[in-house]
Formats: structure tokens, sequence, C-alpha cells
């Protein structure tokens, strides 16, 4: 039971709206790939919901880039999809940060949402 092409498509078609949203700093965007109630932890102390993922990205400078690559996706349900990333984020006065992303993807009835999204830095 390992990553299938069905799965990678989900977790590509969430995290590819994701990162033209980060890629654009447009906050509100990158909010909407996320459930109403989603868990998000980023690089400081969790939130929930959209709001929390709004101010977090509108935190970020202009100009961060993300490239991301997937590493394994499960199918855990009909339904819901484990994801598990590598992302790096680049700046344009700073190095960049590599990173491991687990995200879980639902499906709602506006389409492939993430409801929870937390990073993993290892320095």
């Amino acid at each position: 039971m390992g990553t299938t092409n069905e799965d990678e498509q989900v977790i590509r078609e969430v995290m590819d709206r994701w990162k033209a949203g980060v890629d654009a700093h447009e906050p509100a965007a990158v909010a909407a790939c996320f459930t109403e109630d989603a868990v998000f932890q980023g690089m400081r102390p969790y939130s929930v919901g959209r709001p929390g993922v709004t101010e977090y990205y509108a935190s970020q400078p202009v100009g961060m880039q993300a490239a991301y690559k997937i590493l394994e996706t499960r199918r855990l349900a009909e339904g819901l999809v484990l994801g598990y990333l590598w992302v790096d984020f680049s700046y344009t006065d700073k190095a960049t940060l590599g990173v491991h992303l687990g995200v879980l993807a639902t499906r709602t009835a506006d389409g492939w949402r993430l409801a929870h999204y937390q990073v993993s830095y290892l320095a």
C-alpha cells in the first residue's frame, strides 16, 4: 500500500494551488486550499482554520517561492489522502530553507482541501 498515481495526483492538485498562492504572495488564495477547520503548523505555533493560514502567509516575505517534491502518499480512507513532501522555500535575501511537510487532503463539496499541514525542520 504505497504511493499510487491517483493519490499523488490528489496531492499535486492541492499543492499546485498552494504553490501558486505562495509564489504570488496571495495569502487568501493559499488559505482557500485549506478546510475551514484545518490544523496548520508552519514554522511557529499552530493555528486552526483559514484565518490563521492567511495571517501566517501574509507575514511571509514578498518574493518567497516554494518548490515541492512529493515523497510518499497513502490513501487512508475514501476521500482522505496523506502526503509527505520535501519543500524548498527560496527567498530574495537569504538562503533557501528546506523542510519536510506532512499534509492530509480531504475531499470536500468544493474539491480537495488540506485538513492538516505540518512542517518539520531538521537543522
